[in-house]
């Protein structure tokens, strides 16, 4: 599946999918460069989650997806008022 939408299910706050990874052009370091890319999607019910929270979350899940030992540095997204 390249990419899709995700439907919440009764009781769930949200659900995030996930794309297949292809090889694509992308713009890298002022360059183009042949780059492992997938599409991330992210449902949330309003009623629970705004959509700038929502945002932070898939920018959050995009970083640390892009750069996992970031998980290691620091608390998830605590920079940005995420956590508690």
């Amino acid at each position: 599946m390249d990419t899709g939408t995700p439907i919440l299910n009764p009781g769930e706050a949200a659900i995030l999918a996930f794309g297949a990874v292809k090889k694509q052009p992308w713009v890298h370091d002022d360059g183009i460069a042949i780059r492992d890319v997938a599409t991330l999607a992210l449902s949330f019910d309003h009623r629970l989650v705004d959509g700038e929270l929502g945002s932070r979350v898939l920018a959050e899940v995009a970083a640390l997806l892009e750069n996992p030992a970031r998980a290691f540095i620091r608390p998830f997204g605590l920079e940005r008022g995420l956590g508690a």
